[in-house]
């Protein structure tokens, strides 16, 4: 890696930021004019009177195949909400992402949001300025330590970019992914999203938040405090169930024998059926004020801003009522958009899940401050708004257990002071509800399901930093050992080269087990036995092995989790084979030289 002077850096950073915010406004313009032929598309193929309804699923079918088959060809990565695997680079490769990853993940999106899939512009906007980050690194061989910190650069840029939120894109760089408020790493994550933001008002001169709307109605008083406090608790239970569906049916979909490239269309097919469903509902109720009317396909496609800006429009409850009716109307849609996200996301389509809990929060929070209102709870001058607009940010603080994150968020996206302490309040106690309900936030769980470990505290980040290549390692045995061979093959090695383990390879040379030390002491009890035993006999195929492209939290976890004294490193081609052995206590005392210098 080559040496450079200090604040190289934060020119990195910003240039990160400049690069994503292009690949950003790109995205958008792109999903924008595709969304837009899909309506057209939709409206033709149902008629003018929706006599042919039936034909609804198609053009999500459609997004869906595109999706399915490029993922399943080219990279793999790109399925899903796209943070996971972002987390998944910094965490076990040491912020490696390939090019092609950001690529397909584009294109995915923009197939999968733009036909109508229930997803959200933040995920692969995450990823494609994560893979800029990566990738520029790279080009830059700039010290490996610092390449995480780069990858974090490139996800602040393309959330600061999406979302004209610069500060909760540095929050949702340190809080979600990089969990690391230094000031070393701090700097050029807010250079990036400075950046980002700046060069995308340029491009598209518009100061205006997403959901910039009257602020007439808005008024937050001390006595509605404990309102929001139990708002904070059911937004809590609200974000367990959505990440509980969004994960089922990854589990569910994972089970269907189909083809993987045929999964996404089997998961629009089922949001297309939903989307029948409820229009024909919508079309005997008479429909709502609330529920905007002006698309061909119901307000929980695609990414939704539509339904949340209504939502956030005290207004827009005065011409509908505040009624049961409404009331029924607004939770049915809270309901329909995580089952539209579960079969989008949940059967590999591409998109992000931030979109999603926006919608959910709004909805889920007008149904309280609907209820609220109908019981005359809400004081004068209020307006169940303001519950829909808190309502989003304690959603997002309790799936992605950034709080932070979320308070700041809001307020950048709504540019409304009024709302900090509501939200601050809300956000808190819907955070520490769901960290009760569940181990895992919506962005860890998939990884934590992979055995990968994501925590916090300084130790942690200490540990993410140092790749398990700088430990030292024994050395195999000079032979191979194969499980057809004798197990006086491995006593011999073992009095003559003082080996500890021995990883057992197949023909090919790759590695399929090992055999332990203690698992040979035990055998030597019974020394009559040892001319009949074959290695095989005693090899262990439980035993996980180590990635050169890891680090050391990982790598200490497979530790603790499995009472070996050494594990097999395998090589770093990918081929399997075994390379060196990585004894515990070399790991430790490594961690011990890192702890010093730190």
């Amino acid at each position: 890696m080559t040496d450079h002077p200090e604040g190289w850096l934060n020119v990195v950073g910003a240039t990160i930021g400049l690069m994503t915010s292009l690949g950003a406004v790109g995205f958008a313009f792109v999903l924008e004019r595709v969304e837009h032929l899909a309506e057209h598309t939709q409206e033709m193929l149902q008629g003018e009177d929706g006599s042919r309804i039936w034909l609804m699923p198609l053009i999500p079918m459609l997004g869906a195949l595109v999706s399915g088959v490029l993922v399943y060809l080219f990279a793999s990565e790109a399925r899903g909400h796209g943070v996971p695997q972002v987390l998944d680079a910094i965490v076990r490769r040491g912020g490696k992402i390939a090019a092609r990853t950001g690529v397909v993940k584009v294109i995915t999106s923009i197939c999968t949001v733009g036909s109508g899939g229930s997803a959200g512009a933040e995920g692969p906007i995450v990823q494609i300025g994560s893979v800029i980050g990566s990738n520029l690194a790279r080009a830059l061989r700039i010290e490996r330590r610092h390449v995480n910190t780069l990858v974090g650069c490139g996800a602040a840029a393309g959330i600061a970019s999406i979302f004209n939120a610069p500060i909760a894109g540095v929050f949702f760089a340190l809080e979600i992914l990089l969990r690391d408020f230094s000031l070393k790493t701090f700097t050029p994550i807010v250079l990036a999203s400075v950046f980002a933001t700046a060069l995308t008002q340029v491009i598209l001169p518009s100061e205006d938040a997403i959901f910039a709307f009257e602020l007439t109605g808005y008024l937050f008083t001390a006595s509605e405090l404990p309102s929001y406090v139990v708002l904070g608790a059911v937004c809590a239970v609200g974000s367990w169930l959505f990440v509980e569906a969004l994960h089922t049916s990854e589990s569910v979909f994972a089970r269907v024998k189909l083809h993987p490239a045929l999964l996404p269309v089997l998961g629009a097919l089922l949001l297309g059926m939903l989307g029948i469903a409820a229009t024909l509902i919508e079309q005997r109720a008479g429909g709502s004020e609330l529920v905007p009317s002006e698309s061909p396909v119901p307000v929980f496609f695609g990414n939704g801003y539509a339904m949340i800006r209504s939502l956030l429009d005290p207004s827009h409850y005065s011409a509908a009522g505040v009624t049961f009716g409404a009331l029924v109307t607004v939770f049915v849609l809270c309901v329909s958009k995580v089952l539209a996200t579960s079969f989008t996301l949940g059967s590999g389509g591409s998109g992000g899940v931030f979109a999603p809990a926006l919608f959910v929060g709004a909805t889920l929070g007008g149904v309280f401050g609907i209820a609220l209102e109908m019981m005359g709870l809400i004081p004068e001058g209020g307006s169940p708004a303001s519950y829909a607009l808190v309502g989003m940010a304690a959603l997002i603080a309790g799936s992605t257990f950034a709080p932070m994150t979320a308070i700041l968020m809001l307020f950048e996206l709504t540019r409304e002071p009024r709302v900090l302490a509501p939200i601050m309040l809300a956000a808190i106690i819907s955070t520490v509800f769901t960290r009760m309900l569940m181990r895992d936030s919506i962005y860890t769980a998939p990884l934590s399901k992979q055995g990968v470990r994501i925590g916090t505290g300084r130790d942690l980040t200490i540990l993410r930093q140092v790749p398990v290549t700088s430990v030292v390692t024994e050395k195999l045995p000079p032979e191979q050992i194969y499980a057809s061979d004798p197990l006086s093959k491995l006593i011999t090695l073992h009095a003559s080269h003082n080996v500890p383990d021995f990883p057992v390879v197949d023909q090919d040379g790759r590695a399929i087990g090992m055999v332990t030390g203690r698992d040979m002491r035990t055998a030597l009890i019974d020394r009559e036995a040892i001319p009949l035993l074959l290695v095989a006999e005693l090899m262990r195929t439980d035993l996980p092995t180590i990635d050169p492209h890891e680090h050391l939290d990982t790598v200490m976890d497979k530790f603790s989790k499995n009472d070996v004294s050494s594990l097999t490193l395998l090589d770093p081609l990918g081929r399997g084979e075994p390379t060196a052995l990585i004894t515990r206590a070399k790991v430790m005392k490594r961690y011990n030289e890192v702890l010093d210098e730190s």
